[in-house]
């Protein structure tokens, strides 16, 4: 888990953007081509709590495409596109990325997209998603990419939010054994929403094509081949570059909002502080581009950066195996690795020994990068001593678009913490914040916030609702950006997020971390992964349960790794706990980005009404939990 040999540069350049935040990211944006340089870094007196680079103009897609080939790297990949879905691998250079992109753009323009406009893009993991982003941005059209697959409701509730002159998308989705076909969701969805959009451009795949509406439904390859290149369009620093809807507790979406020059300028500037990569290197985010990783570090960030960017159809595991993704870093020479806890989980699962990574020569990875969710300590080493190089939890959310905390390639990375998400990247300062709203002693549990104003890249509002952004984020506690993450900050300054906010329960007075049990059952040597929840008890108000997965082979009894674990939790945590029960079941309900759905589980737990989740994997598996948390509550 150490960092890279000598001495770290971490804590010199924290406190140089503590003593001068607007000099140090004046020096950051002068790694991104200007338009028309900025008149100011920050001002405080614009937006809800301030706007970054008021004055300046740009275009993201020159700064992402256009300069490389200028730059004479148009030969370059900058895309490789791996399918074992569709059995292709294809690589994309530069100089081929910016006349497609050029060419799309020509073709969103002929059917009246402009600066300002709103495109939905609701398509697979294919290279025609980042070249529909791009092409937006080199409008300054405003993209809204939904999940590819989302359901016809979950994607209408956007159109109808967004307001989209056009809708891109495909005849299909490729999943595991199963075509899943994309089009009669779009049209329902279309039809469910008030708001239509002039024209649909139609990816049609070979797995299985689609019927077009005559005058609304256009074949996206034909209308880019037909179509007249189109130039950058210069926007101002704070125009939207994107809308990135998160599931809303009200049931509407909300919709984050990225800026055009803060967002250019910080993902820039994190590939080389927190990844420390540059041009010409591979970096692969194993993520999809209807996620905020997508966004950030499969396009823009990688291509900012002149990075070649790997875009993967296909899974941790099943496509064909566990090894996966160590053959697609074996086979692109990839140098960094980003993915979610939960993907190591379940390869650790399949493949606890190693022997399929054994196939592959990983000479060329030198780290692997976590984040989406808490990496437990256990998974965190069991990757490090299989891969032999350092592996960084970090810790960033939609909201902010990078690097909250973390471990920093760029600067000499710092000795790791398994468990701990790291220390605040330069432009955040991290507090816990008790319930009266005063720092809590470090090493106290408490909510996790952001001093403002927060630093280039993270949302300057919500989509068309300052009043919620200040509702959800602000309000809370006063100076402050609420997380909605629970942890806490040790004396060293490491961060550890424990859980969201609402999975601290309250065990008999006591307020515990879920997290922090689920960190002690993650360690069982048999245990592949696991969830806490707190559920409601008429003596203590609520007490944990504890749902695990065992690893493949495992032959000891369940009940055991049972015993095991509720010892395990009382030897560690203490009887204050009160851990009684731990369930063996085959699998956990999660999002399509490899989320648990710890809040569902709670719900169905204590018997309460639950909607199924429009992120969730396979809303089959909800009926399972139910028989399984069902009796163990009777």
């Amino acid at each position: 888990m150490e960092g890279r040999t000598g001495a770290s540069r971490y804590d010199e350049t924290y406190a140089a953007w503590q003593r001068d935040p607007n000099a140090f990211w004046a020096e950051a944006a002068r790694g991104i081509d200007w338009e028309t340089p900025p008149a100011r870094v920050f001002d405080p007196g614009l937006g809800v709590y301030g706007l970054w680079f008021p004055g300046g103009r740009l275009n993201t897609c020159h700064n992402a495409v256009d300069r490389h080939v200028a730059a004479g790297r148009g030969e370059q990949a900058a895309i490789i596109y791996d399918s074992p879905m569709a059995g292709r691998v294809e690589r994309i250079s530069y100089g081929q990325l910016l006349q497609r992109v050029a060419k799309l753009a020509g073709a969103l323009a002929a059917l009246g997209v402009g600066a300002g406009d709103r495109v939905v893009i609701y398509l697979p993991m294919v290279p025609e998603a980042p070249i529909a982003m791009l092409a937006c941005a080199r409008l300054g059209a405003v993209h809204s990419v939904v999940f590819g697959g989302f359901a016809a409701a979950e994607l209408a509730a956007r159109i109808a939010d967004a307001k989209p002159r056009v809708v891109v998308s495909a005849s299909c989705g490729l999943e595991p054994g199963r075509v899943v076909a994309y089009k009669p969701l779009l049209d329902a969805a279309i039809d469910l929403s008030p708001h239509k959009p002039d024209a649909c451009l139609i990816l049609q795949r070979p797995e299985a094509t689609a019927a077009l509406k005559p005058g609304r439904d256009h074949d996206l390859l034909e209308a880019e081949a037909a179509a007249a290149p189109h130039p950058c369009v210069p926007v101002a620093a704070t125009d939207p570059l994107y809308i990135l809807y998160t599931s809303g507790t009200t049931g509407k979406p909300k919709g984050i909002l990225r800026d055009n020059g803060g967002h250019a300028v910080a993902l820039w500037n994190s590939m080389r502080m927190v990844y420390g990569v540059g041009a010409g290197d591979v970096f692969w985010a194993a993520s999809d581009v209807g996620w905020v990783v997508g966004h950030s570090y499969i396009v823009y960030a990688p291509l900012l950066a002149g990075c070649t960017t790997v875009l993967y159809e296909g899974k941790p595991v099943g496509t064909p195996d566990a090894g996966a993704y160590w053959r697609v870093c074996a086979e692109h020479g990839v140098k960094v690795l980003f993915t979610a806890p939960t993907a190591i989980r379940a390869i650790k699962k399949e493949d606890p020994q190693g022997r399929l990574l054994a196939r592959y020569d990983l000479s060329a990875l030198e780290a692997l990068f976590l984040a989406g969710e808490r990496c437990d300590p256990a998974t965190a080493l069991w990757s490090a001593e299989l891969l032999g190089k350092p592996v960084v939890d970090h810790w960033w959310q939609t909201e902010t678009g990078w690097t909250i905390t973390g471990g920093f390639r760029g600067l000499g990375l710092f000795p790791m913490r398994p468990g701990s998400g790291g220390k605040a990247a330069p432009g955040y300062e991290v507090v816990a914040l008790d319930e009266a709203g005063q720092p809590a002693p470090p090493g106290q549990i408490g909510s996790l916030a952001v001093r403002l104003p927060l630093p280039p890249s993270c949302l300057p509002t919500l989509w068309h609702a300052d009043g919620r952004f200040r509702e959800s984020y602000l309000d809370a506690f006063p100076g402050y950006y609420n997380s909605g993450d629970a942890g806490m900050v040790d004396a060293e300054g490491y961060v550890w997020v424990m859980s969201r906010t609402d999975d601290i329960i309250n065990v008999a007075g006591h307020r515990l971390s879920t997290g922090a049990m689920e960190e002690v059952l993650a360690s069982h040597p048999d245990v592949a992964e696991c969830a806490v929840v707190g559920v409601k008890d008429s003596l203590k108000g609520q007490v944990p349960l504890g749902l695990v997965v065992l690893k493949a082979g495992v032959t000891r009894s369940e009940a055991e790794i049972t015993q095991d674990l509720i010892g395990m939790v009382r030897d560690r945590i203490g009887p204050v706990a009160a851990f009684k029960d731990a369930q063996v079941v085959s699998r956990l309900p999660k999002t399509r980005s490899g989320k648990i759905l710890r809040g569902t589980l709670r719900k169905i737990a204590d018997g309460e009404e639950y909607v199924v989740p429009p992120t969730i994997d396979d809303p089959a598996i909800l009926d399972e939990m139910e028989g399984t948390l069902r009796a163990a509550m009777r």
